[in-house]
């Protein structure tokens, strides 16, 4: 019904809104509470018609007043229906324009004398143009994604009438609700599609920018997220194909792992934040690699996974003895350990330092502790290393980064109460990149280590548990912290007895199976064996000996293979045969006594040795002359028995003469070799004061000992290496400073019985039996 010929009743029902502009045409659904129901329940009693209106909000920004609006819509009740929450749905239907003259309250409902606002358009050029520039506006709209539903396009292209076409897009423009309120008030049709026509144009005009920026947008798409559409269009394919997404297993199976990794709570709640992180990140990035190896690493380690201690104490001494000759310090240790722990279940592991020269077992040892303990073995080797990234890992700044050695090794083992040994840690460096040594003070500190903190895993890890072993070759270059830290128990050289016991027990064995000979009944003589190790290795450990066993097995093995008669022991003479002219000389016993050469004991890296110092004098002007690579502390040695002779020249019966115009020379032989060190001192003053006396000094006594000015011969250390190293060669009698007196514990009991065994605390006592 033309709006132009509605009647409206005298007094309406009046109901005010802040949050809604009503337009003719408009279906509208409007919810209401118990309090404003009456409104329309009034409205449905009569004419079913309602007068709305909208009320603006108290704003000193805006142009318009606050308050109900002058103009609002005539709206028809079709339906009034209760719903569950309490509220009331009413279904209006606007209807036309009306002014709101006057208002009375009527109880509960406020009644408003209305007006209906008459409008009237005059077809022409501007109304029809303005009509067909909105409709092809919207069109444009349309095209750019403007949502406006498709019943609505196909009305537009049928109305004519400016009144109706303006009202009916304004509903579908983003308006704020003031504008749509100016709008409604806009009475003049053709005014009202002005305004509509500015409005759409400007929606068009932002609608184009968003697009265009948004196609840039697409444009500079990468790779990776290409990548990542198309495996979420894969991943919704197999979804519906009912294939499993590889992704997804993957990600589950991740997250199995984590459940059943017995992580700290602390650590749970890193390893999960970081599995919702990596769910996130596209497979094609490279910090999607980083993420998984950390959670890899983070779920492997072993947080509480250990090995049972095997505490049988006398199976632990068989394995042990099974494995190693001697070493009974060591062995005493681990049982001590073993029995220990069987009183004391949660216990710190200790920490042990073999000190020793190359080849006496240091690192075999651990294996076999580990063994008899049945633990996991899990060795580095630490020599050369200057990095502190090592022991501590990388930080997860860039894709390449790893945790340290200590944890790598660990998640590796898959227990945390491994045997851990450290070898070489003497040889560990320090440069730009950090002090290893350093690091080091965390991980073999049981007061500090229960919560390693690796740069990498950046969690803390207990270490407690570990048993660490290092080795080391001499204790000097382990800083002293480092050293503090640790318990030192020194492996000394073997005797030529004990080397005979390991051949025949360990080497010969091993080699025979390894050279293919197992089967062949050969044998080694026990004279053949003291060959080898007298005549062709001079050495405080046993390695030499076993390359020289290998060699002779290996020629043995190629004899086997030229159709030659098979031997069946090897013999001295065989030993000379298959190795030729032997390496080493008794030095001492082919040597006769002479005048100013007296025989020294030093100890070396590898073990004890013997060196001949020499002196000698020549015309010249007073003056000590040192040769052979001397150290300073040698040097000062040398000086200081020099000035003690001078001193005390009477009581050696020297005269002044032996020292005016004489150059003293004192030279060490092997000059290539350095040579350092305070023990030479006793040795110095027997060779001078027998250059300066002319008494030729005993070629089988060997000595050591630091002098001092006034004539005191002090401790050195190193005695059993030393003592071996005389036993070597050949010697029959040791010279030693009393203190050392208790070391001789440490000596097999055979070498003590071969040698004779001299302490004195003063150098005349020295001379008196050395010269």
């Amino acid at each position: 019904m033309p709006h132009a010929n509605i009647e409206i009743p005298p007094k309406l029902p009046l109901f005010t809104q802040k949050d809604t502009v009503v337009f003719p045409y408009m279906l509208l659904p409007l919810y209401v509470s118990e309090k404003d129901i009456a409104v329309f329940r009034e409205a449905d009693s009569g004419e079913k018609y309602v007068a709305l209106a909208f009320e603006r909000p108290e704003d000193p920004k805006s142009e318009f007043p606050g308050g109900r609006c002058e103009i609002g819509t005539l709206c028809k009740v079709n339906q009034i229906k209760k719903q569950d929450d309490g509220r009331y749905k009413i279904s209006l239907e606007g209807v036309t324009r009306l002014r709101i003259l006057d208002t009375e309250s009527a109880g509960a409902v406020t009644m408003a004398h209305c007006e209906i606002v008459r409008e009237f358009v005059e077809k022409n050029l501007v109304s029809d143009a303005l009509v067909q520039s909105l409709n092809a506006l919207l069109k444009i709209a349309l095209s750019h994604g403007k949502p406006l539903p498709e019943d609505v396009l196909k009305m537009i292209d049928y109305i004519d009438n400016p009144a109706r076409l303006s009202d009916l897009v304004a509903l579908y423009v983003n308006l704020p609700i003031t504008d749509l309120q100016e709008l409604l008030e806009t009475t003049d049709p053709l005014d009202r599609l002005k305004k509509v026509y500015v409005h759409l144009t400007n929606e068009v005009q932002r609608i184009q920018i968003k697009n265009e920026v948004a196609g840039e947008v697409t444009k500079r798409v990468g790779k990776n997220q290409k990548e990542y559409i198309l495996r979420e269009q894969m991943k919704h394919i197999q979804e519906e194909l009912g294939d499993e997404d590889p992704r997804s297993a993957d990600m589950s199976e991740l997250r199995r792992t984590i459940e059943e990794a017995g992580l700290p709570e602390d650590v749970k709640k890193i390893a999960d934040k970081e599995l919702k992180r990596l769910e996130r990140i596209n497979q094609a990035s490279p910090e999607y690699n980083v993420a998984r190896t950390y959670l890899d690493y983070l779920a492997g380690m072993p947080w509480k996974t250990s090995t049972t201690d095997t505490l049988d104490m006398v199976r632990a001494e068989e394995i042990l003895n099974e494995d190693h000759y001697n070493l009974k310090k060591v062995k005493e240790r681990i049982l001590e350990f073993l029995a220990v722990r069987s009183l004391k279940e949660n216990m710190k592991g200790p920490v042990l330092c073999f000190v020793g020269p190359p080849g006496v077992g240091k690192t075999s040892l651990g294996k076999s502790i580990a063994r008899a303990m049945g633990r996991k073995f899990v060795r580095i080797s630490l020599g050369g290393v200057r990095d502190e990234a090592e022991i501590r890992g990388h930080r997860r700044t860039y894709i390449g980064a790893l945790p340290g050695r200590i944890i790598k090794e660990l998640y590796r083992c898959g227990a945390n109460n491994p045997i851990f040994m450290l070898d070489e840690i003497d040889k560990l460096g320090n440069d730009f990149r950090g002090d290893p040594a350093s690091a080091l003070l965390e991980v073999l500190d049981p007061e500090q280590n229960f919560s390693f903190n690796d740069h990498y895993l950046d969690v803390a890890f207990d270490l407690s548990k570990v048993m660490f072993i290092t080795t080391a070759n001499q204790l000097d270059p382990i800083p002293g912290p480092l050293k503090d830290r640790m318990e030192v128990i020194r492996l000394a050289g073997y005797s030529s007895q004990e080397k005979l016991q390991i051949a025949k027990a360990f080497i010969i064995r091993r080699e025979l199976e390894e050279n293919g000979l197992a089967d062949r009944g050969l044998t080694f003589s026990d004279e053949a064996l003291e060959k080898i190790i007298n005549d062709y290795t001079r050495e405080a450990g046993v390695r030499g000996m076993q390359r020289t066993v290998a060699s002779i097995c290996r020629k043995v093995a190629k004899e086997i293979t030229q159709q030659k008669a098979a031997r069946s022991c090897i013999t001295t003479e065989a030993v000379t045969e298959l190795l030729g002219a032997k390496k080493f000389h008794n030095e001492v016993a082919a040597e006769h006594d002479r005048i100013g050469v007296v025989t020294g004991l030093a100890w070396t890296e590898s073990g004890g040795d013997i060196l001949f110092i020499e002196a000698t004098s020549m015309p010249g002007k007073a003056e000590l002359i040192l040769t052979g690579s001397l150290g300073d502390v040698m040097k000062e040695s040398a000086r200081a028995a020099l000035s003690y002779i001078e001193a005390h020249a009477d009581d050696f019966c020297i005269k002044p003469e032996a020292f005016e115009n004489r150059t003293i020379h004192i030279h060490v032989p092997s000059g290539a070799i350095p040579k350092d060190g305070p023990s030479a001192g006793v040795t110095m003053v027997t060779a001078l004061v027998s250059l300066l006396t002319g008494k030729p000094a005993r070629r089988n006594v060997a000595m050591t000992g630091e002098i001092t000015l006034t004539g005191r011969v002090l401790a050195i250390g190193g005695l059993k290496e030393k003592v071996l190293a005389a036993h070597r060669a050949g010697v029959s009698t040791v010279l030693a400073p009393e203190r050392n007196r208790d070391d001789l514990e440490d000596i097999p009991e055979n070498v003590r019985n071969d040698l004779q065994f001299i302490f004195v605390n003063e150098a005349a006592e020295a001379l008196a039996v050395a010269l």
